[in-house]
């Protein structure tokens, strides 16, 4: 099969200094506060990293590990070619202020434009997250929570219940205030990245909300920061996603 090969370059100025966000992006706690699933990174380079999501264990390599400044890790090369690595590039600024580089680079294979398109769109997002983090929770780290919704016909569909069922128009923009009921508890919140119709983020006063939909499909990348249980907190928002869709 053939592969084809990429490499993005995301660049980003973050209200935090270089220590912060290498503790954010280096270390198994910090990835956890605004990336996508459970991580644990083994400190130096050769060391072994993980991301854990409900169904999938994903296993990488640091490749390179200077504290501070750079780090890199690459996934396994898959049967069919297929891998990718991920680079950070760290430099301080005047003030409590660092710039970040990120390199996605690897190889692509089967619907490899289509994967492509979703990462180029993705990576932004995460990163816009990341610097919610370091602004909004610095020093604190969160309980990511991956749930599922049920499917649904398309985008459109997904939108509607998720706009619907955290109190907003279908037309939302970023700064509205949002509100929602979680498990007979009422959330308040902004709404501080709109994507429509494929992502929508509130920020709580502990939580990093994320709702994720494509084609019909839903998930939550939450990161709550506060001493919760994972595994219920994920039953919660499975039973909360239903619930927007019944």
């Amino acid at each position: 099969m053939t592969g084809h090969e990429f490499e993005l370059t995301h660049d980003i100025t973050l209200e935090a200094t270089p220590d912060q966000v290498w503790d954010a992006i280096a270390t198994g706690p910090g990835i956890d506060s605004w990336f996508m699933g459970r991580n644990q990174v083994e400190p130096r380079e050769g060391g072994a990293a993980s991301m854990e999501m409900p169904g999938y264990t994903g296993t990488s390599t640091v490749t390179a590990w200077e504290p501070g400044r750079r780090f890199r890790y690459e996934t396994p090369v898959a049967e069919d070619g297929s891998f990718m690595a991920f680079e950070y590039l760290i430099e301080g600024r005047d003030g409590a202020a660092t710039a970040l580089r990120f390199v996605h680079s690897g190889i692509l294979t089967g619907d490899w434009e289509g994967q492509f398109d979703a990462l180029k769109n993705g990576n932004p997002l995460y990163l816009r997250t990341l610097a919610d983090y370091l602004k909004h929770f610095p020093g604190r780290t969160a309980v990511p929570v991956t749930a599922f919704g049920p499917q649904q016909a398309d985008a459109d569909a997904v939108w509607a219940g998720i706009t619907a069922a955290t109190g907003l128009a279908k037309d939302v923009r970023e700064g509205d205030p949002a509100s929602l009921t979680v498990a007979g508890r009422q959330v308040d919140g902004v709404v501080d990245v709109v994507v429509e119709p494929s992502f929508l983020g509130i920020r709580t006063d502990d939580a990093l909300l994320r709702f994720v939909g494509r084609e019909g499909f839903v998930l939550t990348g939450h990161h709550v920061f506060a001493d919760v249980d994972p595994a219920e907190a994920e039953q919660t928002w499975t039973a909360w996603l239903a619930a927007a869709y019944a």
